[in-house]
């Protein structure tokens, strides 16, 4: 197996198994994560009444960790644990009730135990609603053994 194809299927176990044991974004907020590649992620999530703040749109903390799980999921892709240093978000377009949420997010720089990682949030319109920017730090451990 080839250097890419062996990166592309640790990413895509590491999703898997990050995943499985991720209550968080699965049981709780209802999320599907649809890609765990080298350095990406892409996750989906449909707005339910749960989501819904006193203006009946998504609240932005919803948006915001639908964002933060994406991130999660690219920046642990090369089985390097990693979590959350700095993210920011703009809330570019409320949400409503029934749209189907994808996020999708792209590495930006890995230097060192630090990376840069930018997500968009579409509606299923392709509409951007949200641009969120998260940096990781590297901790000690690997989250499947290669």
């Amino acid at each position: 197996m080839d250097t890419q194809h062996s990166a592309e299927a640790l990413a895509a176990k590491v999703g898997e198994t990050m995943f499985a044991v991720d209550v968080a974004s699965k049981d709780t907020m209802g999320m599907e994560l649809l890609l765990c590649a080298p350095g990406q992620a892409r996750m989906r999530m449909q707005v339910r009444e749960f989501h819904l703040n006193g203006h009946g749109i998504c609240h932005g903390g919803f948006i915001f960790t639908l964002a933060d799980s994406t991130f999660a999921f690219a920046c642990n892709s090369h089985n390097n644990n990693a979590v959350a240093a700095a993210a920011s978000i703009e809330f570019l377009k409320p949400a409503q009730l029934g749209d189907v949420l994808t996020c999708s997010g792209v590495e930006q720089v890995l230097s060192g135990r630090h990376g840069v990682y930018d997500m968009t949030v579409c509606n299923q319109r392709d509409e951007v609603i949200a641009l969120f920017r998260g940096k990781s730090a590297q901790i000690a451990g690997t989250v499947v053994n290669p």
